[in-house]
């Protein structure tokens, strides 16, 4: 196993500000798929339900489900210059990399929509690797498979996401977590889920990386994961 330390971050909604925008974009898709429209008011309300309950009430079955996300990514794609990184995200991971930790990203977004966003956003070599996973009711299976994949121990890691099957998925992989409150989940429902930390913005990251993997830091360069 590699003895560096990793932070894994979502993409969506946490590192980049894109929950809107995909909204928008899901809307103008869903009447090709005969699927119902959400109303971007309740974006907060959809976080807290379930996803299968979700799909049933919208109308998108299995086979809908695969071929709405590959739609309204190749839309995001379009469109992936007008999103922008999360207010305050960009210093807190420079903060976050000074400390020796290196970054990288775990996402069910495509490769190519993150990989643009990236170059469009961040210094070149800001982040180690990008992992695309696309299991949407098993991301706790994304998250052992990527760890299998980077040779990562899971007490050497910490996963930074926005929503509660993010704190789900990673008390399943025996991942610590730090749940955000500037994406698609609210305070309250992130924090009744008892995830390791809960950051109301992005400046109180560092401290919180420390806490959780600052001790028996090595003398090498540490690594982290977005």
């Amino acid at each position: 196993m590699d003895d560096g330390k990793y932070v894994v971050f979502d993409f969506d909604g946490t590192l980049a500000d894109t929950i809107d925008l995909s909204i928008r974009l899901y809307n103008k898709v869903a009447p090709e798929y005969n699927c119902k429209t959400v109303d971007p008011a309740d974006r907060y309300l959809l976080a807290s339900r379930n996803p299968k309950e979700l799909m049933h009430e919208a109308g998108i079955t299995g086979i809908k489900l695969t071929k709405l996300v590959l739609h309204v990514r190749k839309e995001l794609g379009r469109h992936i210059h007008e999103t922008e990184p999360a207010p305050g995200i960009i210093p807190a991971l420079e903060e976050i990399r000074g400390a020796g930790f290196r970054l990288g990203v775990l996402t069910s977004n495509s490769r190519e929509n993150v990989d643009r966003f990236c170059n469009n956003n961040f210094k070149p070599g800001t982040f180690d690797f990008i992992y695309s996973g696309r299991n949407i009711f098993g991301k706790d299976r994304v998250i052992r498979r990527m760890l299998d994949r980077e040779n990562i121990a899971v007490d050497r890691v910490v996963y930074v996401g926005d929503e509660t099957r993010d704190i789900e998925a990673c008390k399943k992989a025996r991942v610590p977590v730090i749940a955000v409150c500037w994406g698609l989940s609210r305070r309250e429902p992130l924090a009744s889920l008892h995830p390791d930390r809960i950051a109301d913005k992005p400046e109180e990251l560092p401290g919180y990386v420390q806490l959780i993997l600052g001790e028996n830091k090595s003398d090498e360069k540490q690594r982290i994961i977005i």
